[in-house]
């Protein structure tokens, strides 16, 4: 499985799928720092990976930090490196909730507390605050996502099958490939806690 944009450690919230399945996890990011397995940027997944290389892809909180036009051509690259039977799971920020949880308690309201301390709307939509201070410039967000735009891309990078769902300011898409047993991964991600059974 890659994991990709991994940041400091494995994929804690699907571990026990990996467990499961038992699957090795390679860990790629873009910052030397967090002792990735491969150092590289998601957008040149082209260079670090053969095609059809994984079962799965898993990008948390990723594809924010991406320019716009960068998005599409790095969602063909994960399309790439997955096996015809394979899957993505992809999470980022839901700009929808944000923008309500300013109209309704403003822009500097705490919208909840992570374990890099209390995010507000202004985090979500332009990168932690603390860590661009901090010089991890790369960590400033540049495009946002809508369930329904970020369904659109990947079923337009060539994923015939997508699930999205929206909670807690968090978009989580699963797209498949062609071959994917559907019905199977959708009962294994159950199985953690990302039940897409019942997205929308």
């Amino acid at each position: 499985m890659l994991n990709a944009g991994s940041g400091p450690g494995p994929a804690r919230r699907i571990a026990r799928l990996i467990a499961e399945r038992h699957w090795e996890e390679v860990r790629l990011d873009i910052d030397p720092e967090v002792k990735p397995d491969v150092v590289g940027s998601i957008t040149e997944l082209d260079a670090s990976f053969a095609a059809q290389s994984f079962d799965a892809v898993w990008s948390s909180h990723v594809l924010e930090h991406l320019y716009a036009h960068e998005v599409f051509p790095t969602l063909r690259q994960m399309h790439r490196v997955l096996r015809a039977d394979g899957f993505a799971l992809v999470m980022s920020p839901d700009i929808e909730a944000v923008a309500q949880h300013i109209l309704d308690h403003g822009i500097s309201a705490v919208a909840y507390n992570s374990p890099a301390g209390p995010i507000r709307p202004l985090d979500m939509l332009y990168g932690h605050t603390r860590a661009i201070e901090d010089g991890h410039y790369y960590m400033a967000h540049r495009t946002g996502f809508t369930a329904e735009r970020l369904g659109n891309l990947l079923m337009t990078a060539g994923f015939p099958t997508i699930n999205v769902r929206r909670e807690n300011f968090e978009i989580c898409a699963l797209a498949f490939m062609p071959d994917a047993d559907v019905a199977e991964i959708e009962d294994s991600l159950a199985r953690i806690g990302f039940d897409m059974r019942e997205a929308a």
